[in-house]
Parts: C-alpha cells; structure tokens; sequence
C-alpha cells in the first residue's frame, strides 16, 4: 500500500517551473546571443501557457568558459544578457502576470576570474587564500589526489605563482570554493540575502550536493586517474551547511528551492528536502538520467528499457511520498532533448509521443520542470562537424577519446549525437524565418534546422499542438488537488510496453496509462479498484473510446481518467 501522503500545502508544490537558457532563448540586439530584453519580449508566451516560476540559468557577469555557470562577479549582470535595469525589468513584467523568478546559484566553484580567486593566488598569505582548495603536489610532483573532473582529465591544477595545485571538479577556469571556510560561507549567504531582497522568489542549486568534501581530499585507489565522487557528492557537512543557510538566509523569505544533487539517493533526498523545511524544498536527482548510460558513464550507448525507467522513477514516488518532494524532469541544459531520448523525434510520432513523456511527467507527485522548447517537441540535433559544437564537455571528450586515446572518431560523435549538452542549447525555434526568429544576426550556436517545421508560430497556430496540450496539462495540475498531492502506486508492473500508475487522494483515484512503445499494447486492469464511473481528464489521441479497465492503447497513447468512489 502506498504510504499516506504528506498533504500540507505549498505554492511551490503546485508550481510548474519553465527553464530559461538565456544564451538561446531570444536574441533583441542582433548580435546572435539571446538576452534579458529578449525574455521580456516573449513573458506573454510564457503567461500563456500557464507556468508560475521561471527557472534562470545564470545571467551573472562571467567569461563564459561553461557558459556562464563560471562567475566572475555574482551581484552583476553579464554584458552580453543586459543590464542590471534589465534585469529589474524582467522580475516586474514576472510578478505584473503573477509569475516568480528562480535564479540560478552557482556557489560549489566561481570563475578563476573572480576576485576572491584574483587574490587568492597571489600569495600562500593572501586574506584570500583560504576561499579556495589549495595543496601542495606530491613529492613525485604529482596531483595532491588522483580525482578526476567531470569534464574530464584531473581535477587539480598546478599554479606556477605559489608553486601549489587548485582543485577543480569542472573545468579548471572553476575552481572550487572552501566551504570550511566560515567567510566563505558568509559571504554567499550575504549574496543570496542581497538578491531576496532585490525580489526574487528562490533559488535553483547547481551541483550544491558538492560543497562539502572528504576531509583530508583522499585518493581512490591506486590509479593515475580515478572518479573520488565518494568523498565529495553528499559529503560529510553538506547537510550542517544547508541548514546553516536555511537558518540565516532562506528561513526570512518565502522561497521555492531545488538543490542539483548527482549521485543523491531517495535516503539522501529525504533529507535535503525534509518536510520540516530545514534545508531545500526538493532536490533534482539523475538516477534516471543514467538509465542509457553504461559501465563508461555518459558516453558509453546503451539502449534504456521500460522495466528501469519504472523501477527508478515509482522508487522516488513511492520513497519520497509523505516524506519529501520530487521534482520531475526528463531534460534540461544539460540533457538531450527528452522526445528524442524516450519518445520518438520522427514525424510520424514526434507530435504523439511529446504529449505522451509530458503526460507521463505531470501526472506524477511533484513540480514539474518545463525546459524551453519542450512545449514545442523541440528535437536533438545532428551537426555535420565538431567544429559546429560549441560546449566545453564535448570537446574535452572528444580530445581525451579521439585525439589522444585513438577513439573511432564516428562512433565519438554518435555518442555526442545522443548525449552532447548542445542538444539542449541550440537556440529556440520561434517562427519558420531565418534563424528561427531567434536572432537577425549569427547565432552564437547553430539553430536546430528542422525549425521550419518545429516552431511556435506553428505551434500557436495549430489547436492539437503540443503546447496547447502542455497547456491544458497545467491547467488540469491547477484544478485536480489529486494532481499535485495524491500518493503514486505503480501497476501493470510487468507490463512490457505501458507504463501505469494511479494517485490516490481521498475518495478520489486518477489512472494514468502510457504506451511507451510504437505498437499496439493491450491491458486488463482488475475493475474493483475503479469504483465509479471513470471521466477521462486528458489524452493524445482526438478519437477515444469511453474509459475502459481494459483495451487497447495504440502508439504512444496516454490517457488519463478520473474516478471518484460515493460518498
């Protein structure tokens, strides 16, 4: 039986949340990189549609090395996004239509042009020093550890001017901040005051499950090179951090907050998201991000099956359910695009399975996460060239397989078709004109060129579009208590092809029936446990029979009926 669900409401409970990559949303200058006065432009589309909260990737002042997510100055915006006044502009025309805005707070790591990391590697003396992981190399001249970054080679970099390495767990223009650090910790609390005050609504954490690390930075056996995730996802103080910030910053404000957390378990979510508010309102875990990836990581292909999606995702309903609070989300900035990676991007499916991933998501207990161009069936992209790929990740992949491991190059980049990040990034398809409408110069990355049919003049202009679906997907969210807090029970577990689940909230039950597959899928579901007369909330088929316990759900169906039981 599912346990009895936490019923205590919160306006970010029933949020829908739409990601914004400012670099490829609206370009208003010409000069091919979406900008700040460009969001405002589009805030009617976004009213329209219905979400409440805006989710900001950064807009602070950066030299761009991870497109933005290194900042040089965090109370500042970067040139190219705009101005401060801007800015302002942009969180009025947000709360005139009612809306919120999440900013994004990237406090694990800062730019190496930052100017506590300026000071920092001045001298081993510097007031600054100290804001930052510094050692001295092994006596064989080595690393301090053998850890490895996520955008691959060592996490450590040697600098000549105080002869000790830094450590770095993305690129080593990001060196990581020294949480031990009691000024550390102050001065980003004092940052996320500054901003709350200035009126935003929340926070969006990015990799906040990082800051604490082992202590004493151990190796992982005896390799050159290895992954030390153990001593520094979920580390030893994270959660005495967070709650020290809760406590002096998030506490005073009524605040939506989502903490990136890889490699977080539902143990560990349960406690970053505890119900008494101590630290974060939910967390984004990845298990379900891993589920096409093999024993090598993220670039090592393999198909993703129906029984592990089900596993993994009724696990974090059924875990969390009373306990905590799920976000869900099948991509963002840093996934592919989620109908190219679970649905089906041809034409004859696109449109069919789009609406079946979103359905499948909003359904579920938790807030949902829009990525910009999700509304739109927006597709991953194949460009002819690495040239052509602008991200970081890729090229220092592609370097580390291709050019100094010997790698097929062929099959590199079918791994970069899959997975690359600038599946995500390719700038947002407006109209069918030049550039997709997205800019009247360059665009800093190429635009996706099946814009001429997958855009949002179309998509407007077109009653059965996915947007009006996702459309009537929050407004169902706004109108069914069951939506957002009813308990989840996973059913037809075994089912090869349809992923079903039921929300129960008092005498109400809602089933949901998802055919994942290209084919016909039957099913038979037992009729005692539908009392009443079921009344079909949503589907994407035009041409439905009345709800049925059994039947048959063609390609990519979802349907979703509500049964209420007498009195």
């Amino acid at each position: 039986m599912p346990i009895m669900t936490d019923i205590r409401k919160s306006w970010w409970k029933e949020s829908v949340v739409y990601q914004i990559y400012p670099r490829s949303f609206q370009d208003s200058n010409g000069d091919g990189i979406g900008d700040i006065p460009g969001i405002i432009s589009r805030l009617d589309y976004l009213h329209n549609l219905g979400v409440d909260v805006i989710w900001l990737s950064p807009v602070y002042r950066s030299p761009n090395d991870d497109n933005g997510y290194d900042i040089s100055d965090y109370q500042a915006i970067m040139d190219e996004f705009g101005t401060m006044e801007d800015w302002e502009a942009l969180l009025k025309g947000l709360h005139d239509r009612g809306m919120k805005l999440m900013m994004d707070l990237v406090v694990n790591h800062t730019s190496d042009e930052h100017a506590w990391f300026v000071e920092s590697r001045k001298s081993k003396d510097n007031a600054y020093r100290d804001y930052y992981i510094w050692r001295p190399g092994k006596d064989d001249g080595r690393e301090p550890n053998n850890w490895v970054s996520f955008f691959s080679g060592s996490a450590w970099q040697y600098d000549e001017a105080t002869d000790e390495y830094f450590l770095h767990l993305f690129s080593k223009k990001q060196p990581d901040l020294n949480w031990e650090n009691p000024k550390v910790r102050q001065e980003v609390y004092d940052m996320m005051t500054w901003w709350l005050e200035k009126g935003v609504d929340g926070f969006r954490m990015d990799v906040i499950n990082l800051i604490s690390k082992t202590e004493g930075l151990p190796s992982v056996g005896n390799d050159r090179y290895a992954w030390g995730g153990d001593h520094f996802m979920n580390g030893p103080k994270v959660h005495e951090y967070l709650r020290e910030m809760n406590e002096r910053v998030l506490s005073k404000f009524d605040t939506i907050t989502v903490g990136e957390a890889p490699g977080a378990s539902p143990e560990e979510a349960i406690r970053y998201a505890n119900l008494d508010g101590s630290e974060l309102n939910m967390v984004f875990q990845f298990e379900h991000m891993d589920l096409d990836s093999g024993a090598g990581g993220k670039w090592d292909l393999r198909p993703w099956r129906l029984a592990d999606l089900k596993a993994t995702m009724s696990k974090w309903q059924t875990e969390l359910d009373g306990r905590a609070w799920n976000s869900l989300y099948l991509n963002n900035h840093d996934q592919p695009r989620m109908v190219s990676r679970f649905g089906n991007d041809t034409a004859a499916y696109r449109v069919l399975s789009a609406k079946m991933l979103g359905t499948f998501l909003h359904m579920m207990q938790g807030t949902p996460y829009i990525y910009q161009g999700e509304e739109l069936g927006m597709t991953n992209v194949r460009f002819a060239s690495l040239a052509d790929y602008n991200d970081l990740e890729i090229h220092n992949m592609y370097r580390e397989r291709v050019t100094e491991g010997g790698a097929d190059p062929a099959m590199v980049m079918e791994s970069i078709y899959v997975k690359g990040r600038d599946n995500a990034r390719t700038p947002m398809q407006w109209d069918d004109g030049e550039n997709a409408g997205f800019t009247t110069g360059r665009p800093w990355l190429q635009v996706n060129p099946n814009y001429t049919a997958i855009n949002a003049k179309a998509a407007l202009a077109d009653p059965d579009s996915i947007y009006y679906y996702y459309q009537e997907l929050i407004r169902l969210r706004k109108s069914h208590d069951i939506i957002v807090y009813g308990s989840f029970e996973l059913i037809l577990a075994d089912h090869e092809q349809i992923y079903a689940y039921t929300r129960k909230l008092g005498n109400e039950r809602l089933l949901v029936l998802i055919n994942f597959t290209e084919r016909d899928a039957s099913y038979e579901l037992e009729a005692s446990a539908f009392p009443g007369q079921g009344t079909r909330l949503i589907g994407n088929y035009e041409t439905v029979a009345e709800p049925a316990l059994s039947g048959v759900l063609r390609p990519y169906e979802a349907q979703v009926i509500l049964y209420r039981a007498e009195d």
